[in-house]
């Protein structure tokens, strides 16, 4: 299944460190159009069922309680090529490793408060897309 669709969450450290008009700056100049936004907070019972994927890894319980420790702003992005333009737009999981100019780069502190989720595949961002928005909230 190919879309040019994907998904993206600002994570509770960005969104804390004030870095949500930046990110979505960096977004739009890029070419993404946002389809459907929202701030939100996920429960602890979100974030374990967003994250369910995970759910034997040792970091789960951390992740977890990380993403459901502020508000996100959940995101819908329409581009041709979304998924691997979006993971490259945002840079590899340790900001350490990520290429300069990338969003990890600029804005993630460390490999677990990352700044960004972006879907990983085109699957991926029609189910993480849904979790997030109803189909009349989609623009």
């Amino acid at each position: 299944m190919i879309t040019n669709r994907t998904f993206t969450m600002i994570k509770p450290d960005a969104v804390k460190n004030g870095h949500t008009g930046a990110i979505l700056e960096k977004i739009t100049a890029a070419g993404f159009r946002i389809v459907a936004m929202k701030k939100t907070q996920l429960s602890r019972l979100d974030a374990e069922a967003f994250y369910s994927v995970h759910n034997e890894r040792p970091f789960f319980g951390e992740l977890v309680s990380f993403m459901s420790s502020g508000p996100i702003v959940a995101a819908i992005l329409e581009k041709e090529n979304a998924v691997d333009d979006f993971r490259t737009l945002i840079g590899a999981t340790n900001p350490a490793d990520a290429a300069e100019g990338t969003i990890r780069k600029l804005y993630a502190t460390s490999i677990g408060e990352n700044a960004v989720h972006g879907s990983d595949s085109n699957e991926n961002a029609a189910i993480e897309g849904a979790f997030h928005f109803a189909g009349r909230e989609l623009f």
